[in-house]
């Protein structure tokens, strides 16, 4: 199996990485023409706004929403969650442009700047039901974006309790707030909906590979017998003019 890692910046070695630990050969993706080549894809975090102006530059977006309609298999962390989302709110002047098909709205840079990042365990019933491992996840929020609303087709994953008192967002059916809020307001920090798969953390950053697994299963259930998309990892794939990676280190 070969998954299509978006390659313009950001944490796309360290998925590789994890990719290579399940013994699944990660890509690194850059121009439109090389998703002919993938049957799933990774958008990792970065800098959202950087991120949609090279795919701007490279002429992504097109190809990327193709992708998307196909029903192709698409995981989204962080900057890779907004832009799978259908609208974003907290963006900075002039906004920024959309892959979509996440039926959502989320919030950019929700849990504060660089020196607010944080770690935290997060509930993970479905995760730890379908790959087994402890009930929670160690989550690496770096300047993290939070789901707010979702439409009647996503499955909520996982939320997280924030606690405030300032209103950030509001809408006819949700109130976000900042500080001193009652306890027990969560956001939403992970979701599924149909093949996309949406994380507001980095599991790339952490030794758990599950929810690489997670997608990993996601994808095979809908690529079954696509032979065009079966490589074993240690072997070149010469249409993509991948270079050999190394490992990365990961927080424990």
């Amino acid at each position: 199996m070969v998954v299509g890692v978006l390659a313009l910046q950001g944490s796309f070695n360290e998925h590789i990485a994890a990719l290579r630990r399940l013994g699944v050969k990660g890509v690194e993706i850059r121009k439109p023409e090389q998703l002919d080549n993938v049957s799933s894809l990774i958008i990792p975090g970065g800098e959202s706004t950087t991120m949609a102006k090279l795919a701007e530059f490279h002429k992504l977006f097109p190809a990327l929403r193709e992708f998307v309609k196909m029903g192709k298999p698409v995981w989204g962390t962080c900057a890779g969650l907004i832009f799978l989302a259908d609208k974003a709110v907290g963006q900075k002047l002039g906004g920024q442009e959309l892959v979509g098909g996440l039926d959502c709205t989320v919030h950019r840079n929700f849990f504060g700047s660089q020196i607010q990042s944080f770690e935290a365990d997060i509930s993970v019933p479905e995760l730890a039901s379908k790959e087994g491992g402890p009930e929670t996840f160690r989550g690496v929020f770096i300047r993290a974006p939070a789901v707010l609303e979702v439409g009647p087709e996503v499955e909520v994953l996982a939320d997280y309790p924030v606690p405030s008192n300032k209103v950030l967002y509001s809408s006819s059916t949700v109130e976000i707030q900042e500080e001193n809020s009652t306890p027990g307001e969560k956001v939403i920090v992970a979701v599924k909906q149909g093949n996309l798969l949406g994380t507001v953390f980095h599991p790339e950053l952490t030794a758990d590979t599950r929810w690489h697994s997670y997608f990993l299963k996601m994808a095979r259930e809908v690529g079954d017998g696509a032979s065009s998309s079966i490589v074993v990892v240690g072997e070149e794939d010469p249409g993509l003019n991948q270079q050999p990676k190394i490992d990365l280190p990961v927080f424990q």
